[in-house]
């Protein structure tokens, strides 16, 4: 079973990926099972990756789960490893240049 982080946790990071890194929610979801998404909100997260609502042209808003790209984590810090990962990973798919961390 994942790891469950607490309510305070997971909804400060939502919070925080919603509000500061909304391009970074979109490219994240193309890059990983929604290529043609137009709009992206992290729904949630947990030990074993990031949750998603996508929202796609001319079809009903759709759920993404993408693992960790180091597998399972226990420890709030790294989620913010992992979804750095997850950043520079969709960069490399879709030939976006990285900003730095």
């Amino acid at each position: 079973m994942p790891t469950a982080f607490s309510d305070e946790v997971v909804s400060a990071i939502l919070r925080h990926m919603n509000d500061d890194h909304t391009d970074d929610n979109l490219l994240i979801v193309r890059a990983f099972g929604a290529p043609d998404a137009t709009a992206a909100t992290m729904t949630g997260l947990d030990g074993d990756g990031g949750d998603w609502r996508v929202e796609q042209p001319d079809a009903e808003p759709a759920k993404l789960r993408v693992p960790w790209p180091s597998g399972s984590i226990t420890e709030r810090p790294e989620v913010r490893r992992e979804v750095v990962a997850l950043y520079d990973a969709a960069c490399a798919r879709l030939g976006v240049e990285p900003r730095p961390h």
